[in-house]
């Protein structure tokens, strides 16, 4: 069983050098990782040398940024790559004088877990939102994705 120091450190890359693929484990819509993944505030962890976690980071303004995209291969999720990732990230953000990080997610499955568990605490609500932006239904665990949560993590 692969242990998290069995991989790499998380590392800045370009997000268009980040597998499509991987990124639409966590958002499903082409278009929409099109519209964020041309930036240099991108991550990945790689097992030697495939990349098997991404992240993607924009800022908003000078103390405010947004948590885009973080994704781990199906394959490699369980070993703690995805709290690696998001530790990274948010050591980043502190160093560039970040005071926020916001990330939007769906109101069920995993990643509200996962980010809640990272201290990020809902601070907004939009409804309907998944079904305005996305063209075919969403589901997880049997349920239909409606609104969208946004979830911010206080970095002072």
């Amino acid at each position: 069983m692969s242990q998290t120091n069995d991989f790499g450190q998380a590392e800045q890359v370009h997000g268009s050098s980040l597998p499509m693929a991987l990124l639409l484990e966590a958002d499903p819509s082409t278009s929409l990782i099109e519209s964020y993944k041309d930036t240099p505030h991108a991550w990945c962890i790689k097992d030697q040398e495939h990349i098997v976690a991404a992240a993607i980071l924009q800022r908003r303004n000078a103390q405010d940024w947004e948590l885009m995209n973080i994704a781990v291969q199906p394959s490699h999720q369980g070993h703690g790559l995805g709290a690696k990732l998001l530790s990274a990230l948010i050591g980043y953000v502190r160093e560039q004088g970040g005071q926020t990080l916001y990330v939007a997610t769906g109101t069920i499955g995993y990643p509200l877990f996962f980010y809640q568990r990272a201290g990020f605490r809902v601070v907004a609500v939009e409804p309907d939102y998944f079904l305005h932006h996305y063209d075919e239904a969403l589901f997880e665990d049997g349920l239909q994705h409606k609104d969208r949560l946004i979830l911010s993590l206080a970095l002072n």
